[in-house]
């Protein structure tokens, strides 16, 4: 697994995570905020990973989403 993307909480990365989704790339979360339960900036922030392979077609989905907003 790599990282994909960093982002300050869990519920940015989520929304990361469904453009991924939407494409077929599966992904993981992992973040420092007891499964959700503290999604505030208290934490490190949430990690978004995926496989090695998709790597570079993920990180390319989320820069276009970034520039799309």
């Amino acid at each position: 697994m790599v990282q994909v993307g960093g982002y300050i909480t869990r519920s940015e990365a989520e929304l990361a995570q469904a453009v991924l989704a939407a494409a077929g790339i599966q992904s993981v979360i992992t973040a420092d905020d007891a499964g959700g339960a503290y999604p505030f900036d208290l934490t490190g922030g949430a990690r978004l990973l995926v496989d090695d392979a998709d790597a570079e077609d993920a990180a390319a989905l989320l820069s276009e989403h970034r520039e799309a907003r």
